[in-house]
């Protein structure tokens, strides 16, 4: 069957999966009427969500500002998966840059973060089909097993995270292609609905006393004698504080924070409806997945069992699906179709029902920071594509700082996050960069 036909996505949605079960927040204030406002959160998604929930049981006045429904960009759009932090940079290359100490600290603040999202989901009694199954990793390249194999041990010997290694032999009772070379298996991962992981920190949030003001885009930040003076789209406000919590869906406001970040396109297909006993047959232990490739892609099952949601890195015509899904073009998820078909030739006939992109903030060093810019204004970002657990530990993080006008609560606030003499045209050349990617996928290089 041909790849480039448009046959298979014929019936497509061109929005998220996750919010025909989790619809968005829309409702806004009229802004005359916010007085008093301790601290102003500017975006609503993980972050910001989590960092007001905490501000309100502070007993601070916290209100949400989101340029569109609350949790409209990666929050509510990436593939639910969850993780110890998901270190982008190999351990060697952490020590080497940190020391040994600190890296292992950081290292440990990643398993921290995992057991702090469980741990909020438990006393919040928040319903988001969490499912503690484990994440598989395939090698692309026969070389990538014992490198794989290597920074497993190393990351157990830091941090006591248990892994299992899957050698190819065995990998089809794990997942069932012969597309890998073996991988590993992390017991402690898991899968969550993103949408209503979001839902429900909102409605915490929202019983804690927190304002949500959604579609109010906050156009510009000046520091003033006693705190700060917000302009939106909507109006203006007065606020003692602000955090900033945009991350790769910033750039309204005149903050350099947002400037530091680079954002980063992605994209996700869901199939549709196909028998259990089919996704049963292609992942076995019903677990989240990804693999070992530069350009990599990831997938995992859906809630129910009946669809597989497939990711990746967002293609040529990506752009115009970023933004309210003004554009249907099919040919922005392809790419992502071709992917999951190579892996489970299985799945050739099947139609493709949602298809959605977004943007993800990466930093200049891989890594997530939190602080306090310049202006004043507290920040946390940089989540370089493995947010969820991330954004929502370190908004609460941020938010703690706040109320203690304290530093130091977490190692990833200790170095400053980092600018880059050619960030103005990075978001132009991620792309190209990606396309290279590919090439030395596909090359073996």
């Amino acid at each position: 069957m041909s790849t480039d036909q448009s046959q298979p996505f014929s019936s497509s949605h061109y929005h998220p999966y996750w919010w025909e079960a989790a619809p968005l927040y829309q409702q806004n204030h009229d802004l005359t009427d916010l007085k008093n406002i301790d601290v102003a959160v500017i975006g609503g998604g993980f972050t910001g969500i989590s960092a007001a929930l905490t501000l309100a049981k502070a007993g601070k006045k916290a209100v949400v500002f989101d340029q569109g429904p609350i949790g409209f960009g990666a929050s509510t759009r990436n593939g639910g998966q969850i993780g110890s932090g998901n270190q982008k940079i190999p351990i060697g290359q952490l020590e080497n840059r940190f020391g040994a100490a600190k890296a292992k600290v950081l290292l440990n603040e990643g398993v921290q973060m995992l057991s702090y999202l469980k741990q909020l989901i438990a006393q919040e009694g928040i319903d988001c089909d969490l499912q503690e199954v484990g994440r598989f990793r395939g090698a692309v390249k026969p070389k990538h097993y014992e490198a794989m194999a290597r920074e497993m041990e190393a990351l157990n010997k830091r941090t006591h995270v248990e892994f299992q290694m899957i050698p190819k032999s065995e990998q089809h009772r794990e997942v069932n292609t012969d597309f890998y070379h073996g991988g590993y298996v992390l017991p402690g991962d898991g899968l969550v609905h993103p949408g209503k992981l979001h839902k429900g920190i909102t409605a915490a949030a929202q019983t804690a006393g927190v304002i949500l003001q959604a579609n109010t885009a906050v156009t510009n930040i000046k520091k003033v004698a006693q705190g700060f003076h917000i302009n939106t789209n909507a109006g203006a406000i007065h606020a003692q504080d602000v955090i900033l919590a945009t991350n790769g869906y910033g750039g309204t406001t005149n903050s350099t924070t947002e400037r530091q970040i680079v954002p980063v396109g992605s994209a996700i297909i869901a199939t549709e409806e196909l028998s259990s006993d089919t996704v049963k047959h292609l992942l076995p232990n019903m677990r989240a997945y990804g693999n070992s490739a530069r350009a990599f892609h990831y997938f995992r099952p859906s809630p129910d069992g009946k669809r597989i949601l497939w990711g990746g890195r967002v293609g040529r015509w990506g752009d115009h699906m970023i933004q309210g899904e003004k554009q249907k073009n099919w040919r922005a998820f392809r790419h992502l179709r071709d992917d999951m078909v190579r892996v489970f030739p299985s799945l050739g006939s099947a139609q493709i029902e949602f298809c959605w992109s977004g943007l993800i903030g990466y930093s200049f060093d891989d890594m997530p920071h939190i602080g306090v810019n310049e202006q004043g204004i507290h920040y946390a970002c940089g989540y370089c594509g493995t947010g969820v657990t991330r954004s929502v530990y370190l908004g609460a993080k941020i938010a703690e700082r706040v109320i203690s006008h304290q530093s130091g609560n977490t190692p990833f606030g200790d170095e400053p996050l980092p600018s880059h003499p050619f960030q103005i045209i990075a978001p132009k050349i991620v792309p190209v960069v990606e396309r290279w990617y590919r090439l030395r996928d596909w090359s073996g290089l």
